[in-house]
């Protein structure tokens, strides 16, 4: 009888002629906003090209297929370092100008899906991505001001953007799984993300050599539109106690104020604290290294050709499903704290490899040893969301989402500064620097993992030793 009367609930039945959503699986919708994103990002930024350079007078884009693949010390082009500088500042302008917008909007939206529900915050920043691939795709019909990409940007921002599908795609996984296998679940969708990047980049590049800008950018559109469809009518409901709450308050902002200032044990405070740091350094490493691996490719004495880069781009994102079998098989033996190692091991060796790189055979041998490289996000994550009650799990992946978009930043402005600087005396430099970043992590991880154990046993111990009471 007290099981039953634990028990939850039955839900009312549905009514007749209606349809109610009845999937609990997140990953397709975030499968369709990576790739639309996968899409957009490299075909903007060539778009932007090739219009200021159309603009400029520069429209010679073979002219450095043509000159082959030298040393680096041939005298550049004046006027093609103007539309690099030109492309370079208006991809700046816009990714300021989202992240700024985003990083009010994620924190006010997180906290409010907590009362609310994940669906809504997951149909308002996929219908603003749609939003914005619609305005993309007007600059191209109508030849407008590249200003208005800047314009589509902020309007996605301000529902959101990507950064909160990443916070509520997190949080519906938290509402939904259980204690035991929640890293996995949340490896699950570390692995979408990697999937989906590698249809985008590869199946994009591709297909924008063969027809141009515009196709591509609408199945773009197409698949932020399906992905705000799944959200408003097949995805179930993960909240399971929803209430009313007002939008524009500051108690939203107050909400993820509170995760790092006032949570229920002091011990929780700095381990919030500590693994966001350990998180924001390995995605910073991670961002900093992918934005320069084509450059490196491109460049003496590897010199590669299309092809090769399309097979390396390929083999880094390989790293997220091998990343997710690595993990579910390292669990059954290794707590997660020690596959996460495992994986910042598996990251730093395989930067090592790469920054000494010198040959084909000895680049992919690096992408090869980089197999288990994704493996300490998603066991990071999981370990901040249980540190936080079930009513905190959107405000906790809000701040997560904006430290990621604040890590694309910082990964910028840091290790593409650093590869010019350090060409004279090392190509490779910045992998190196960020194999030795990822030291920091891996130290925080162990010993948080050390101090737990050593709590427990003494906190044991302590219980052994306190007389019974009969």
């Amino acid at each position: 009888m007290a099981a039953m009367a634990a028990s939850p609930p039955a839900e009312p039945p549905v009514p007749p002629g209606r349809c109610r959503p009845s999937l609990l699986a997140v990953e397709p919708l975030l499968f369709l906003a990576t790739v639309s994103l996968g899409l957009q990002g490299p075909l903007a930024t060539q778009y932007l090209w090739d219009r200021l350079g159309a603009e400029h007078g520069y429209s010679d884009r073979n002219s450095t297929e043509s000159a082959g693949c030298g040393n680096g010390n041939a005298t550049a082009d004046p006027l093609r370092q103007e539309v690099e500088a030109l492309v370079s500042h208006w991809n700046l302008y816009i990714n300021l100008g989202g992240f700024f917008v985003s990083l009010f909007s994620v924190t006010l939206f997180g906290p409010w899906s907590d009362s609310v529900g994940r669906r809504p915050a997951l149909i308002l920043p996929t219908a603003g991505m749609a939003l914005q691939t619609a305005i993309y795709l007007l600059v191209m019909y109508l030849e407008l001001h590249v200003a208005f990409f800047l314009l589509g940007r902020i309007l996605s921002g301000l529902t959101g953007d990507y950064n909160l599908i990443l916070a509520s795609c997190f949080s519906y996984v938290a509402d939904t799984s259980e204690w035991r296998t929640r890293t996995f679940r949340v490896a699950i969708l570390e692995a979408c993300l990697g999937t989906a990047g590698m249809v985008a980049s590869i199946g994009g590049g591709q297909w924008r050599k063969a027809q141009g800008y515009i196709n591509p950018f609408w199945l773009a559109f197409a698949a932020s539109l399906a992905a705000t469809l799944y959200a408003a009518f097949f995805l179930r409901e993960s909240v399971k106690q929803k209430k009313a709450a007002k939008l524009f308050t500051l108690s939203h902002y107050k909400a993820v104020y509170r995760l790092y200032t006032a949570p229920e044990q002091l011990s929780s405070r700095w381990k919030l604290a500590l693994y966001s740091l350990a998180f924001f350094v390995i995605v910073t490493v991670h961002f900093g290294a992918k934005d320069l691996y084509v450059l490196y490719e491109l460049g003496f004495p590897l010199c590669w050709a299309s092809d090769l880069i399309g097979y390396g781009s390929a083999a880094s994102y390989l790293a997220y499903l091998s990343s997710l079998v690595g993990l579910r098989l390292l669990q059954l033996c290794l707590e997660d704290t020690w596959v996460a190692e495992i994986g910042l091991i598996s990251n730093i060796a395989g930067l090592v490899v790469i920054s000494l790189a010198t040959t084909t055979p000895l680049m992919f041998t690096g992408y090869g040893i980089l197999f288990l490289s994704m493996a300490a996000t998603p066991v990071i994550r999981s370990k901040l969301s249980k540190l936080v009650s079930e009513t905190e799990q959107g405000a906790l992946f809000a701040s997560v989402a904006c430290v990621e978009g604040l890590c694309s930043l910082v990964a910028t402005g840091v290790f593409n500064s650093l590869y010019p600087a350090t060409l004279h005396f090392m190509r490779g430099f910045p992998f190196l620097f960020g194999a030795i970043m990822l030291l920091i992590p891996a130290a925080i991880l162990g010993w948080i993992q050390i101090w737990d154990s050593k709590h427990n046993y003494n906190h044991f111990q302590d219980a052994s030793l306190s007389p019974r009471k009969d």
